[in-house]
């Protein structure tokens, strides 16, 4: 027996289901999608019964046989009877009107369409409901392309700076490789949210309810270690940058190598920790939702690297007052704040400062501000990261004009590099010798600045 052939149930189920969520009290989400799995779950042995037994009828008995729409199972009826059935119960969990009826009629060509409209519209899904959906959908498709436009620009930068700091050998120094580092952890953000989008949108694995596939799971924990590496890596960062101004000498090997270990070990704790979790008390869907407790694994660090790194932000902030006032500055020179304002905006994206602003609000606070914020916004903080601390940096300008003069004096005069005389400074100088604005200050300044300060300072030095 052919059943016709109607609209996914699925599809028509999970997007009930996300409009539910949508438009149900934030603090009831959890208890929503529970609801909408249950009755996800109620329809496919529906649907199954509803199979079962049309197959077991009579397929010469005249009128209308049983029929399976996708949401309701239709009775076998005779010819010119109405057939009246309460609405799906999945639409109580939005329709603001209770008990409505849906109705079929058998006539001599079948089944007729289904009275008085589709479901959403016959189940009390109002016009109102109905334009908030679109608005949603329209600005959920605006968002999705604005950070994928952030993303694609931050992968090329990150990807071409990397490649000069890690080429140039002039550029090999601690710093630099701090920095290679969180570039690394940017291109592994972009390349993780394009995985992502690519298994949960474009795969269709949208049902939380029914168990996911291992590859979209798998997609779902690449993504959530590599944005907590993201944001370790920016605080490896703000932690390097401190130690050069509070310890007058260390070894940078050493605490490399403890950057390392933040950077890409205690990501991968907490992320194995999350996952073991999950495959043991929550293994549903595709590992997407945040609306369980066990989400606390994921964020909570995250959390912290971001308020320790604002912590430092502002210990940071303290000092460069306190370096660029000076006894023998005038109070009417304004150039050491407009200094200090250049290198406070410099320091914003490399401490990812921004995301202080929604980081500690409800998950439903503002959605479509914070959405726009940290998704759009953020997708751009590896672009800006990567032109102001490679592309606009002095040492990385001086080489690449230097590297570009010799292959040009190779190409046109056929000079030949073994002749070159050694250049000032060996392999990492210019990581330490740049010359940088806080040096700039006074005599008195400079005088009184140290090795491992003038390290720091290149960082502030682009402007």
């Amino acid at each position: 027996m052919r059943l016709p052939s109607l609209p996914p149930a699925r599809w028509l189920c999970v997007l009930a289901g996300a409009l539910a969520c949508a438009l149900g009290p934030a603090g009831s989400r959890a208890a929503m999608l529970q609801q909408e799995c249950d009755y996800l779950h109620m329809i496919e042995v529906q649907h199954k019964q509803c199979l079962d037994e049309a197959q077991l009828e009579n397929e010469t008995t005249a009128g209308c046989s049983k029929m399976w729409d996708n949401l309701t199972c239709w009775p076998a009826t005779p010819q010119g009877q109405v057939v009246v059935l309460a609405c799906p119960p999945i639409f109580r969990l939005f329709a603001p009107i209770q008990g409505r009826n849906v109705s079929r009629s058998c006539t001599e060509e079948g089944w007729t369409h289904l009275e008085p409209g589709p479901y959403p519209v016959a189940c009390g899904l109002d016009e109102k409901a109905l334009r908030l959906q679109e608005q949603q959908t329209l600005f959920y498709s605006s968002v999705k392309t604005g950070y994928t436009v952030g993303y694609s620009l931050s992968l090329a930068a990150l990807l071409v700076a990397t490649a000069i700091l890690s080429l140039f050998r002039k550029l090999h120094c601690t710093r630099n490789y701090i920095h290679m580092n969180l570039f690394i952890s940017f291109i592994l953000r972009a390349a993780a949210v394009f995985i992502k989008d690519l298994a949960l949108y474009n795969s269709g694995e949208l049902d939380h309810c029914s168990e996911g596939s291992v590859g979209c799971k798998a997609a779902m924990v690449f993504f959530q270690y590599c944005v907590m590496a993201n944001f370790f890596w920016l605080l490896v960062e703000g932690l390097y940058l401190h130690t050069l101004l509070a310890v007058s000498f260390f070894s940078e090997r050493k605490y490399f190598w403890g950057y390392i270990l933040i950077g890409w070990g205690v990501p991968s704790t907490f992320t194995m920790v999350w996952t073991i979790i999950r495959i043991h008390f929550e293994d549903f869907g595709c590992w997407d939702t945040i609306n369980s407790p066990l989400w606390w694994i994921i964020k909570a660090p995250i959390l912290a690297s971001i308020l320790v790194n604002f912590i430092l932000f502002i210990c940071i902030i303290r000092i460069l007052v306190q370096k660029l006032q000076p006894p023998d500055i005038r109070k009417s020179d304004s150039s050491p704040y407009s200094r200090l304002a250049k290198s406070t905006l410099l320091l914003i994206p490399l401490f990812g400062v921004h995301y202080i602003m929604f980081a500690f609000f409800p998950d439903n606070f503002k959605t479509e501000a914070k959405m726009v914020f940290e998704l759009v916004v953020g997708s751009f903080q590896g672009f800006v990261v990567a032109i102001l601390y490679c592309f606009l940096n002095g040492e990385v300008q001086a080489e690449l004009r230097r590297k570009w003069r010799r292959w040009h004096l190779q190409g046109v005069l056929g000079w030949s590099p073994k002749y070159q005389y050694p250049s000032g400074g060996s392999n990492g100088a210019t990581c330490s010798t740049q010359v940088s604005m806080l040096t700039r200050v006074s005599p008195g300044a400079r005088r009184s600045s140290s090795f491992r300060s003038s390290s720091f300072q290149a960082e502030v030095s682009l402007v």
